[in-house]
């Protein structure tokens, strides 16, 4: 007999069901911030277990390291994993107060003489890291690092000064784009899917979803994947679709695509779970870069997985689709 005043047991996602099966797969597979952070979204789940978690990745100067992002190894904070530490904490409501505070000092410790972010600061040298990751001394500002933190600090209304600078040249960079691919696309909604400016926000995005289309940079039909060309630099079958751009029907980017093509977008998407209840590593399911040709290192498959299924449920409910 349970004990009086005992807490409820989650309910159990049914049997088969894609969340029942990812469930298992979590459970055997993933690292305990992922365990902690499927529980909390579909398990009902405390908020607290994740962001103890998500501590043990942090360091003294407010950033994040550890291999938070399973590419880049070793202690030292990073902007990736910074950013990467950000959406979680999003992810449970807690984006704001002082662990937020230590965030913005250390992003502007780091920051490029433009205010920006680089996607890799140069004190990784001398760790592991991903081969196609290269480290340089004086690092560019990037918008693929810094257009989904500057988003999604918005998105909590959070004010620092670092933002200023920061959203600036997250304008600049995307009223600029002539010719882009599909991550820095990607990092440009994330962006304008939450910055304030609202009607300005729309006429990029507009303008951006006819950038995609007429170089067709979104997989419309995933029946004739070989009608889609790969952007310069990627590797062979690195494809992205709609729910890649538009992970809520929310985004501005849901307005690049007809119903028809975001319903066979999620079709393939919900498709492609594997046997063992998780998501691929493939080309055409992430946002970070990883594939089977760049799995340098044996770790970083094992704990990649379970992000990207994660990741998939996520977008599978927003669309309402059955998850269990």
């Amino acid at each position: 007999m349970a004990e009086t005043g005992a807490s409820p047991l989650p309910p159990t996602p049914p049997a088969h069901s894609p969340l029942f099966r990812a469930e298992q797969f979590v459970w055997l597979t993933a690292r305990v911030l992922e365990q902690r952070l499927f529980a909390h979204h579909f398990l009902n789940g405390g908020a607290d277990p994740v962001e103890t978690a998500l501590d043990a990745y942090r360091n003294e100067d407010g950033g994040y390291g550890h291999a938070l992002e399973p590419d880049l190894r070793g202690p030292v904070s990073q902007p990736l994993h910074t950013g990467h530490a950000l959406t979680v904490l999003d992810s449970i409501g807690r984006c704001g107060g002082q662990r937020v505070e230590r965030v913005c000092r250390y992003l502007t410790s780091v920051s490029t003489p433009d205010g920006a972010l680089p996607a890799i600061h140069p004190s990784q040298r001398g760790y592991p890291a991903a081969p196609f990751m290269p480290i340089v001394d004086d690092p560019p500002s990037e918008l693929l690092a810094t257009g989904p933190v500057v988003g999604l600090l918005h998105r909590n209304e959070v004010w620092h000064a670092w933002l200023f600078r920061a959203t600036d040249f997250c304008w600049q960079a995307v009223e600029s784009l002539e010719k882009s691919h599909p991550y820095e696309l990607e990092a440009a909604v994330a962006f304008l899917d939450s910055v304030p400016d609202r009607p300005r926000a729309e006429a990029a995005a507009d303008r951006l979803g006819r950038l995609v289309r007429e170089h067709r940079l979104a997989v419309l039909d995933p029946d004739n994947l070989d009608a889609y060309p790969v952007a310069p630099g990627y590797a062979p079958g690195e494809h992205h679709f709609p729910h890649d751009y538009a992970r809520t029907p929310h985004s501005l980017a849901r307005t690049w695509f007809t119903d028809e093509e975001m319903e066979r977008s999620l079709d393939f998407l919900t498709a492609e779970q594997q046997e063992d209840g998780g998501w691929p590593i493939l080309p055409h399911c992430l946002t970070r870069g990883w594939y089977p040709q760049r799995q340098w290192a044996p770790t970083t498959a094992l704990e990649a997985r379970p992000m990207v299924t994660i990741e998939a449920l996520h977008t599978l409910r927003a669309y309402g689709r059955p998850i269990g």
